[in-house]
């Protein structure tokens, strides 16, 4: 069997085992974690959470909608029902692009640029990565941790069940993210391998956006190979 067809195999056994650890981890702070895939109820949802700013129109329906399958989002509740922290991930085919070509173009953003975009929006990416991150690219972001629960390493446990997932549902060439340098240098890598200024300086005027963000990433064989070893050692219990 050559590599291209082991490439394809996911031990289901090795997934499942890989997120019952982040999930325990996640229950020992008293949250439980929710996986959805309707968007429309996520972004009511999030509308919904005090202090969580505006969701990005990545993750919004009636700015880029999400096809059934190519996204999902993930919920953690406290003990008393309330909502403590969301993230989402979706799926971008880059067979005949790059992740740098779609972040230029706003498709990233929005599903036709020229109907939602303002025309002043505009997103420069100067990642030499980025523009080497083609095929299945899972992207995470809209990440919100509630104050009480920020700096106990719910990050962490967070970006371990979201590499599982993407792992199970797309088995991605490149799984990746947006972080300001801010976050980066309070070492919030979230066990991302890899780091590079210039991923995405973005301005959309009618969301009210101004970012200058890093992409962090691991590679798809990064990521198997860290659900394979069943490996959380860079998780924080404390």
């Amino acid at each position: 069997m050559d590599g291209a067809e082991m490439r394809g195999i996911i031990n289901p056994l090795h997934v499942s085992r890989f997120l019952q650890e982040y999930d325990a981890a996640a229950a020992q702070k008293g949250i439980k974690i929710s996986i959805g895939f309707d968007f429309h109820e996520y972004v009511s949802i999030t509308r919904a959470t005090p202090t969580k700013g505006p969701t990005y129109p990545n993750f919004r329906p009636d700015r880029s909608p999400i096809k059934s399958g190519e996204g999902y989002w993930m919920i953690g509740a406290d003990m008393n029902n309330q909502v403590a922290l969301v993230e989402a991930a979706r799926l971008y085919d880059l067979s005949d692009s790059n992740f740098a070509e779609h972040l230029q173009s706003l498709k990233a953003f929005y599903a036709d640029a020229a109907l939602y975009a303002h025309p002043q929006d505009r997103c420069t990416c100067i990642s030499p990565s980025a523009k080497m991150m083609t095929g299945k690219v899972a992207y995470h972001g809209d990440r919100w941790i509630r104050r009480d629960f920020r700096g106990q390493g719910v990050s962490k446990i967070m970006a371990g069940i979201a590499r599982g997932v993407s792992l199970a549902m797309w088995d991605p060439d490149f799984v990746c993210a947006l972080v300001s340098r801010q976050r980066l240098e309070k070492g919030s890598l979230y066990g991302y391998a890899h780091y590079e200024s210039g991923g995405s300086i973005l301005q959309l005027i009618e969301e009210n956006i101004v970012d200058d963000d890093w992409l962090i990433w691991l590679t798809g064989e990064e990521l198997r190979s860290l659900v394979d070893r069943h490996d959380i050692s860079e998780l924080v219990f404390a």
